[in-house]
């Protein structure tokens, strides 16, 4: 036998203590058993009629409580209604609409599951891979196999079950259907004019937000800005933050020779001063931030940039039109008013918006 350098013995590949040479595959000597498919355990509902019967009746009553509990959100809606003057009434309304449609969905889920689980056949089987293919015997296959599977799961025997499921599921979306109502405010006859009608109006006095305090030509020098609204504002009862939303204003005041003003438009300015909707036409944020050397306005949200001089037309960003402008002029007393409304509807410009805005 031979040695290596230090004296040890070499192996050979015919050595006894080994079978196979090196770079040689190891087959096992005896291929893995199928092991098949483990015994089937029956269920209790498979060998007692009389558990199968009363677990059927209560998934049954699962399915009635869901439907029961959806028409309950349903109602809910109706009976804890929100009240504009009480802010506590949004905390029951939701409360009893929500748990009714959770527990519409609850009773639904588990009624499935326990269907699923104790009276439909779980027996299991293996089937030899085929090539795919919409033969004649394949497709009669496929009709056996729905049919087997509706013996097994008792959907067209178990009409109670079936019927009680299905009612349930149909009921189920009712209460988002119902809330659907309050897209549309019931209690204003002509929603889509209150769109485009603000608190401006002829003689109205530009006053300081939040103080109210009027303004007076005079004190609005050359790259002063002001947040406006209109007079009477503060004194709304019902829907004061909405109205301001509508009707908040930007005052400044320019270099008469800077502005470039249409024939049409050169009396909506007083003196160089002008007056621009606040919020921008892209989603409605605020639009206050105002650089005095360049005469631009900007939006913080998206970057909308608008040329003053220009009756704020758009000059960089997703805005789709300028911020409309308010008419105004001054009073026998000197304080600054509007002319009239705004001309335009304020806010985002959605795409059904008629172009020339006369709504």
């Amino acid at each position: 036998m031979a040695e290596d350098e230090h004296g040890g013995e070499l192996r050979t590949a015919n050595s006894s203590d080994r079978e196979v040479s090196s770079g040689t595959l190891v087959e096992p000597a005896e291929p893995l058993e199928n092991p098949g498919l483990p015994a089937h355990h029956h269920k209790v509902t498979d060998t007692d009629s009389a558990k199968e019967k009363n677990t059927a009746r209560v998934i049954t009553l699962l399915f009635w409580i869901s439907l029961a509990s959806t028409i309950f959100a349903v109602l809910a809606y109706f009976i804890w209604p929100i009240d504009r003057e009480d802010i506590t009434s949004v905390r029951w309304n939701n409360m009893f609409v929500g748990l009714g449609i959770a527990f519409g969905m609850l009773s639904i889920g588990f009624g499935a599951v326990a269907w699923s689980k104790y009276l439909m056949k779980d027996e299991e089987m293996a089937e030899a891979r085929h090539k795919t293919g919409g033969s004649p015997a394949t497709k009669k296959r496929v009709a056996e196999i729905f049919k087997q599977a509706d013996e097994e799961s008792g959907f067209s025997r178990r009409k109670l079950l079936r019927n009680s499921l299905i009612t349930s599921v149909l009921a189920l979306p009712l209460p988002g259907i119902v809330m659907l109502r309050d897209f549309y405010n019931a209690n204003n006859p002509k929603p889509v004019e209150l769109m485009h009608e603000t608190l401006w109006d002829t003689g109205v006095r530009l006053v300081r937000d939040p103080t109210g305090t009027p303004i007076k030509a005079s004190e609005v020098t050359i790259g002063s800005a002001f947040h406006v609204i209109p007079d009477g504002l503060l004194e709304v009862e019902h829907g004061m933050l909405n109205e301001k939303a509508k009707a908040v204003v930007l005052l400044m005041r320019l270099p008469e020779e800077s502005l470039n003003e249409a024939e049409d438009r050169k009396d909506w300015s007083y003196h160089g001063i002008v007056a621009y909707s606040k919020v921008c036409t892209h989603v409605g944020c605020p639009v206050a931030l105002y650089e005095q050397q360049t005469h631009h306005l900007l939006c913080p949200c998206h970057q909308s940039q608008f040329d003053v001089t220009d009756h704020c037309r758009v000059i960089f960003g997703p805005a789709g039109r300028p911020l409309p402008q308010l008419p105004i002029t001054v009073d026998s007393e000197g304080y600054l008013v509007a002319q009239s409304d705004f001309h335009e509807p304020v806010g985002p410009t959605f795409w059904e918006r008629r172009h020339d805005y006369n709504v």
